[in-house]
């Protein structure tokens, strides 16, 4: 069970509208299909999302990095030998989105080869997580509107707002609006990108006092350090870190700095290993964590999925599992399904992302 070959899959699919949020815009998914082969026919599956504005990965790095470092130092080795392979990936510095596709992968295949779900193989806690939809910038209205459809429609019952604006009264006229439009049964919370100082991050938590927001996501860079932790200590909410957070040892710094006391975790960025130490770390500490979106794919978001719903703390909240409902097709040969508000894990050997080859030849890059 060896690994005889990966292969990186560069692939477009359009947004049916582009999400905008502080940091950047998506219109296009302009991912990279990752396949590790073994040598005995087993094919592992992994969804990478590039996204240069955050991590600085682009679909061209990423095919490179995988095809050109990470692909010939794999090649030869046990596919069951996952803290090995994780150790040579880490060889490598950043790259997260690369060496985290390339980590799920390997996890599908091991699925396959024991004929086991990876979310049993990851915990088992239950089989479902319950799926908060994100809401990109636009008029209050419209995203009142979208959340009343998608709650309508699916059972969605929690929403995340992207905010970071300037003017700041753009966002606390979104919280208040769609506080009003949607009562106090409705979870909503905020992650800003980084868009804000520390000080405006303050006046907008002063000023929205009282709307029940649960979260406060990267308010402001981290490099920010002095602001960010007075910004802590003063928050009604917790503040999460996101994209200061990649690894296990980001979250170490950022958490005994005061830089925030609640964590997102990506399964896209961190791969499964990396996703487990964090847990375990933030588990240990008493931290509250989220399942976040690095705005996936049906692939990329089974993959959230898989890593939730194993362990008891990443399936306290609602996962941010909805984003694939924005994108004009998808390479996943049995769509996901949001039913009542959830999402299944697949009870299938691996994580259970089979790809329809006739969408995968018509979407490819070449």
């Amino acid at each position: 069970m060896k690994i005889e070959r990966i292969e990186a899959i560069p692939y477009a699919i359009p947004y049916t509208h582009p999400l905008k949020f502080a940091s950047g815009e998506v219109s296009t998914a302009d991912h990279v299909l990752v396949r590790v082969h073994t040598d005995d026919g087993i094919v592992g599956v992994a969804d990478a999302p590039p996204r240069p504005y955050t991590y600085g990965e682009t679909q061209e790095s990423i095919t490179a990095i995988i095809d050109n470092v990470f692909a010939p130092q794999l090649v030869g080795m046990e596919v069951m030998d996952r803290e090995q392979i994780h150790a040579v990936l880490g060889r490598t510095v950043n790259n997260h989105v690369a060496k985290g596709s390339v980590d799920i992968a390997v996890w599908d295949a091991i699925g396959k080869t024991l004929e086991t779900p990876v979310h049993k193989l990851l915990g088992g806690y239950t089989d479902r997580m319950r799926v908060s939809h994100m809401l990109g910038f636009r008029p209050a209205e419209e995203l009142l509107d979208e959340a009343l459809r998608f709650g309508e429609i699916y059972g969605i019952t929690t929403f995340k707002l992207k905010v970071g604006r300037r003017p700041l009264s753009l966002d606390i006229e979104a919280c208040r609006v769609l506080r009003e439009g949607l009562g106090e049964d409705v979870e909503i919370y905020l992650d800003a990108n980084r868009g804000w100082t520390a000080n405006e991050a303050l006046e907008v938590l002063r000023r929205t006092e009282g709307l029940g927001l649960t979260l406060l996501e990267e308010p402001c860079d981290a490099n920010e350090v002095m602001g960010r932790q007075r910004l802590v200590d003063k928050s009604p909410i917790p503040v999460v870190g996101d994209e200061s957070v990649p690894t296990a040892g980001d979250v170490a710094r950022e958490l005994l700095s005061g830089s925030c006391n609640a964590i997102c975790i990506k399964t896209a960025r961190s791969g499964f290993t990396e996703a487990t130490q964090i847990l375990g770390l933030c588990t240990g500490l008493g931290v509250d964590v989220t399942m976040g979106n690095q705005i996936d794919t049906q692939i990329g978001s089974l993959a959230t999925v898989t890593f939730g719903a194993a362990h008891e703390a990443s399936s306290r909240r609602a996962g941010e599992l909805s984003n694939f409902l924005d994108m004009a097709d998808d390479l996943l040969a049995d769509p996901l399904q949001i039913l009542d508000g959830t999402i299944t894990v697949r009870n299938v050997p691996g994580v259970g992302a089979e790809i329809d080859e006739d969408k995968l030849a018509a979407y490819r890059v070449r």
